[in-house]
């Protein structure tokens, strides 16, 4: 799978890891990233791994992020970027994929450039095409399915730090 082939290739040299599950659980697919980190917040038990459920607002969290001090940083959330439903991509949040086409509010590009006046880290944004993100909707299947496929690959890649 490229995808895992990719993520341990960012993770080559973590010390911690921190990960950000960005949505809205109330809006279908948007619940993507907050499910997929309340997985890894129930199964994942390292001090190397930090899990930060931040909702809509993950600049709501720069404090705690600075303090933390992590190598990495994995942002998680629901992005349109013209995939299939359900499709996951890795990408640069400083590009236009981490700016413009979130589902919330504050671009990740200014979180990022924030952030890297305060800590060294790297940054990835593991995005997934939503099939819908209707106000009160259950997540999709699709989205559903690749929620539970990073939680696997997540925790195969962090079974051992």
């Amino acid at each position: 799978m490229e995808l895992i082939s990719e993520l341990r290739k960012f993770l080559r040299d973590m010390d911690k890891v921190l990960i950000c599950g960005i949505g809205n659980e109330n809006r279908g697919d948007d619940a993507f990233g907050i499910y997929i980190a309340e997985r890894l917040r129930e199964e994942i038990k390292s001090k190397r791994v930090v899990v930060f459920i931040c909702y809509e607002a993950p600049e709501s969290f720069v404090s705690k992020i600075i303090k933390e001090n992590p190598s990495h940083i994995i942002f998680i959330d629901a992005i349109h970027f013209e995939g299939k439903p359900g499709e996951v991509t890795l990408a640069d949040p400083e590009e236009t994929l981490g700016e413009a086409l979130s589902t919330h509010k504050m671009p990740l590009r200014l979180l990022v450039q924030f952030l890297k006046t305060q800590i060294n880290a790297k940054f990835i944004l593991l995005g997934c095409q939503p099939e819908q993100t209707t106000l009160f909707a259950p997540m999709s299947d699709r989205v559903k399915e690749s929620a539970e496929a990073v939680v696997k690959l997540l925790k195969e890649i962090f079974i051992k730090v």
